[in-house]
């Protein structure tokens, strides 16, 4: 089973704990965060399993094999067999927190922060992943070695039953994509209290991981007596001002914004989830308007977030750290992190203290790190580094590089961090106004086609593992931020003893060449590990480069 500890990615904890035929959740930062979540809530989930039953028969062939159905408490995810509906809520006191809004939407959050934990359970036993991917038939492919048996998608089925016995509820919770069901008919049946059509409901894995998260994650507003702190969040995106929000005006100081209008002086973590206005803070891409830069005809692009700002956070498991990457910066000081970290803050803060996580001091949020062109001016001017990107030189070297990085239309410059602490430097850019599109032929991409270039500069941070996290959460974020993105492409070079400027006779040089192309060698299998494939290789001017691909259809999960 996964930690009983959830680490949800805007930053929340759940603990998760067993009682009778299921599960238990219980908010623990409802006075650190004005958590939407109410106290607690629980779920019934059960395994079905299929057994063989011998039914004996006239024929001269031997008893006939049924299947018949067996349903067990849950212990390990199945592959198809799971069946969940949540029994019973426990709502926070209408005394200190305003109700939701929409108690739908406060449901089918309930409903994605229980699927992150369920989805989170497929962990290693005796070798073999759980639940077993593979599918077996009997008189079919049994006689066919496990490996080679056609793997099935893990999904597990939502029953109505439950708080989802609602009338309208599990329409509402497919029209916000979170369910689905193979069975897209209008149905024969007029009168609409009839189950017919919302009994074979579920959640594959592979389209949770691709609902973007901010779509359900939002906070509820404290009441204006309420004894939790009320300092509202730093807004990563621009939320509507609410007039009664907006405390009496002082006469005495013409000129001065309203205090609903500024920074909050104690901040809680940041990020893609913050909002002032206490809502999701998930917008839809914008239509597509077409056009022309450099002879190219694509469509215009939505503008990156802002320096400094993250944009992707999420708690890895198997690290113990929260991994998240923001937009590089040109400020002379390090940016503040927004955003959550792994054990920065105690699970109970003092009701009506106004101390938030943002307030507390912690190693991520203190000013320590160098500015982000430091940072480079180091990283590219580390050998192994160099050898790859040459941008080795004095600090206004990497400075421009940064300039032009934030100047160019079609990528973006990006930081990763973990738990606060930067690691490495990435460029997001759109296949078809990049470098990359000019080589490619219009059927090798799409319109809405990412890639993106990566380095570690933190010798701490290296390791397969590590580098497997961050490259399925790059790809991952590629699939939130567009749906209609549908491939990622990456090109790095297949052979980098070229790249090596110094003597080449030198041993000492020979093997630290070796040991890059292995590097390189390795840095591909990884690309490999987490679903990329390579097509063909392509000359550029200054290298040679495999052409590596990953699409949307066959990408199943970020790595945990």
């Amino acid at each position: 089973m996964a930690p009983s500890l959830v680490h949800l990615p805007n930053g929340q904890t759940l603990t998760v704990s067993s009682v009778f035929a299921g599960f238990s959740f219980k908010a623990n930062n409802l006075n650190v965060h004005n958590s939407a979540f109410p106290p607690g809530w629980t779920i019934i989930i059960e395994s079905q399993e299929d057994v063989d039953d011998e039914v004996a028969t006239d024929g001269q062939d031997g008893p006939d094999v049924q299947k018949k159905s067996h349903t067990r408490r849950f212990r390990n995810p199945t592959l198809h067999g799971d069946n969940m509906f949540i029994s019973s809520i426990s709502n926070p006191s209408n005394t200190d927190f305003k109700p939701a809004t929409s108690p739908t939407r406060q449901i089918a959050m309930m409903l994605w922060a229980t699927l992150w934990w369920y989805f989170h359970q497929r962990l290693m036993q005796e070798g073999k992943p759980k639940p077993n991917p593979h599918i077996t038939t009997r008189g079919v492919n049994d006689h066919i070695p496990e490996n080679g048996r056609p793997k099935g998608d893990w999904r597990i089925n939502i029953k109505r039953e439950g708080i989802f016995k609602g009338r309208h509820l599990l329409p509402k919770l497919e029209r916000m994509g979170i369910i689905t069901s193979e069975d897209s008919c209008v149905g024969e049946t007029i009168d609409d209290r009839t189950s017919e059509g919302w009994t074979r409901m579920f959640v594959s894995q592979r389209g949770f991981w691709l609902i973007d998260p901010r779509i359900f994650l939002f906070t509820l507003s404290p009441t204006t007596h309420s004894p939790f702190p009320g300092a509202s969040p730093y807004t990563s995106r621009p939320g509507s001002p609410n007039r009664d929000s907006f405390p009496p005006s002082r006469s005495d100081a013409p000129g001065e914004l309203p205090q609903a209008l500024m920074a909050p002086q104690a901040q809680s973590p940041g990020g893609p989830f913050a909002s002032g206005s206490h809502l999701p803070t998930y917008y839809p891409p914008p239509p597509t308007i077409f056009t022309t830069t450099n002879n190219i005809r694509h469509p215009i692009r939505q503008k990156p977030p802002a320096q400094g700002e993250t944009f992707y956070t999420r708690y890895i498991h198997s690290v113990g750290q929260f991994l998240s990457f923001r937009v590089a910066s040109l400020s002379q000081k390090s940016p503040t992190h927004r955003g959550p970290v792994s054990d920065s803050t105690p699970a109970f803060l003092p009701p009506g203290s106004g101390v938030t996580q943002g307030s507390l001091p912690s190693i991520a949020n203190m000013a320590i790190n160098p500015c982000d062109t430091d940072l480079l001016h180091t990283w590219m001017n580390d050998p192994r580094v160099n050898a790859l990107f040459g941008m080795a030189g004095p600090r206004s070297v990497q400075e421009k590089m940064l300039r032009d990085a934030l100047n160019t239309k079609h990528s973006f410059p990006v930081i990763g961090c973990w738990d606060g602490k930067p690691f490495g430097y990435f460029e997001l850019y759109w296949v078809k106004e990049d470098r990359l599109g000019g080589y490619l032929s219009s059927h090798d991409y799409a319109d809405w086609d990412r890639g993106f270039h990566a380095l570690v500069g933190e010798q701490e941070f290296r390791g397969p593992h590590r580098v497997k996290v961050w490259m399925s959460a790059l790809v991952h974020w590629c699939w939130l931020a567009d749906p209609r993105t549908e491939r990622v492409l990456l090109e790095p070079r297949v052979d980098n003893k070229k790249y090596v400027v110094v003597d080449p006779c030198d041993p000492l040089i020979r093997a630290f060449s070796a040991l890059l192309s292995n590097d390189v060698a390795r840095f591909i299998g990884y690309l490999q590990d987490v679903g990329f494939y390579k097509e063909r290789e392509i000359s550029f001017p200054h290298k040679q480069a495999a052409l590596m691909k990953i699409r949307r259809e066959g990408w199943e999960a970020p790595v945990l």
